[in-house]
C-alpha cells in the first residue's frame, strides 16, 4: 500500500484546510486509516482515525470539534476536513494505515504517507 498526502497550505488562524490521502492498493475493511503531525521542534503525534469499514472514528482532544475524519471508499481517500485551524495546528501531516488494532501509537501504523505542511499564521 502506497500512501500520498496532499491538501496542506498556508492559512489564516480561523481558516479551514482540507487534507486529502489517496491509497493505492488493496484496503480492507479492518483496517485503520489515521493522521498524525508533527510540529517543528516537536515529536509527531496522533490526531485523528478512521476504520476503514464501519467508519468509525476517534480524534485527539487537541482537535476534537473541529476536525472532522471521513474516507471515500470508492475512491480510496481518506480526508481530514480541518476548521477554526489555531497557530498550533502548524505542522507537517501525515496519513497512515494499521492493519490491525485500533491504536494512536505510530508504532503500530504500517504505512506512512510522505507528509503535507499545514502553516496557520496568527
Amino acid at each position: 500500500v502506497q500512501l500520498q498526502a496532499s491538501g496542506g497550505g498556508l492559512v489564516q488562524a480561523g481558516g479551514s484546510l482540507r487534507l486529502s490521502c489517496a491509497a493505492s492498493g488493496r484496503i480492507f475493511s479492518s483496517h485503520i486509516m489515521g493522521w498524525f503531525r508533527q510540529a517543528p521542534g516537536k515529536e509527531r503525534e496522533f490526531v485523528a482515525r478512521i476504520r476503514w469499514g464501519a467508519g468509525s472514528t476517534y480524534y485527539a482532544d487537541s482537535v476534537k470539534g473541529r476536525f472532522t475524519i471521513f474516507k471515500d471508499n470508492a475512491k480510496n481517500t481518506m480526508y481530514l476536513q480541518m476548521n477554526n485551524l489555531k497557530p498550533e495546528d502548524t505542522a507537517v501531516y501525515y496519513c497512515a494505515l494499521d492493519r490491525a488494532g485500533w491504536s494512536s501509537e505510530e508504532s503500530n501504523y504500517d504505512y506512512w504517507g510522505q507528509g503535507t505542511l499545514v502553516t496557520v499564521s496568527s
